[in-house]
C-alpha cells in the first residue's frame, strides 16, 4: 500500500525520531511510504484557541497536500483527531463547501488504527526487552476511540513486559495550550500521572502522542527516577537491543 506520512509539526520540530520510526516500521511491513512536502501544521491549536480563520487556511493547505492519498498515517492521535473531527466544523464555520468535500475525502489514520484495522496486524516483528507502561492520551481515547489497539500491539512485542498504569484514563495535564493557560492545574495533574507511572516500576512509559510524553517526560526528568518516555512507534520499530 502507498502510505502518505503525516508528521505533526510538534513531532517534526522536537521529536523527529518518531517520524523516522513510523517510516522504518511501515517499510519493514512492505509498504511504500512518502512524505508530502506541502504539509504544514494541521491547524489544531489555531482552531481550539479561537483563530478560526487561520485554522481554515491551514486546513485548506493540508487537504491540498494530501489530495488523492490512498492512506494518510499519523503518529499523533491528537492531530489525526483534528483532521477527522475538527475539519468538518472548520469548514462549516468558514462556510467553505469545497473544504468540507476535500476533508471528507481524506483517509486519515492514527498509526495503531492503521496497523490493526487496515493492515490487520498486531505482531509487527518488534523486540523490546523492557518493562513498559502505556499512557492513553485523551485525544486517542476520547476523540478517536483507539481503545486497546496500542495494548494489542505492545503485547505482541517480543521481550516486552507490559504493566498496567494505575488511573490510566486520567489526563496528564498537557492539553496543548491548556498547560500554558492553566499551569498550576497542569502541574498538579502531571504530578499525579508521574506518581502512577513510577508505581508501575516501568523502565519506559509510552503513548501515541508526543505532547503528552514531553509533559510527562519533563516531570519525570526532574525527579531523576530513570524512567524513559518513548513514542509507541519507536518501540514497534525496534528489532534489536534498545
Amino acid at each position: 500500500m502507498r502510505v502518505a506520512l503525516f508528521v505533526a509539526c510538534f513531532d517534526d520540530a522536537l521529536f523527529p525520531a518518531t517520524g523516522r520510526a513510523v517510516t522504518a516500521l511501515l517499510e519493514r511491513l512492505g509498504h511504500d511510504v512518502s512524505y508530502p512536502p506541502g504539509q504544514t501544521c494541521c491547524g489544531q491549536v489555531h482552531w481550539t484557541t479561537g483563530y478560526h480563520r487561520e485554522a481554515a487556511g491551514l486546513a485548506r493547505a493540508f487537504t491540498a497536500a494530501f489530495e488523492g492519498a490512498e492512506a494518510i498515517v499519523a503518529p499523533s492521535a491528537s492531530c489525526a483527531a483534528a483532521v477527522r473531527d475538527a475539519y468538518p466544523r472548520i469548514a462549516r464555520a468558514a462556510r467553505d463547501a469545497a473544504l468540507a468535500r476535500a476533508a471528507e475525502d481524506l483517509a486519515v489514520y492514527e498509526l495503531t488504527e492503521f496497523l490493526v484495522d487496515v493492515l490487520g496486524v498486531t505482531d509487527v516483528g518488534a523486540y523490546f526487552p523492557h518493562r513498559v507502561t502505556y499512557h492513553p492520551s485523551c485525544q486517542s481515547a476520547r476523540i478517536l476511540g483507539v481503545a486497546d489497539r496500542p495494548l494489542r500491539l505492545l503485547r505482541a512485542v517480543k521481550g516486552l513486559d507490559l504493566v498496567e498504569l494505575p488511573a490510566a484514563d486520567e489526563c496528564c495535564g498537557f492539553g496543548g495550550a491548556f498547560a500554558m493557560k492553566n499551569a498550576d492545574v497542569s502541574v498538579a495533574m502531571v504530578a499525579d500521572k508521574v506518581r502512577h507511572v513510577r508505581d508501575t516500576g516501568a523502565d519506559v512509559v509510552c503513548a501515541v502522542d508526543n505532547g503528552c510524553l514531553a509533559h510527562i517526560g519533563g516531570a519525570l526528568s526532574r525527579l531523576r527516577g530513570g524512567v524513559r518516555v518513548m513514542h509507541l512507534a519507536e518501540i514497534l520499530a525496534t528489532t534489536g537491543p534498545a
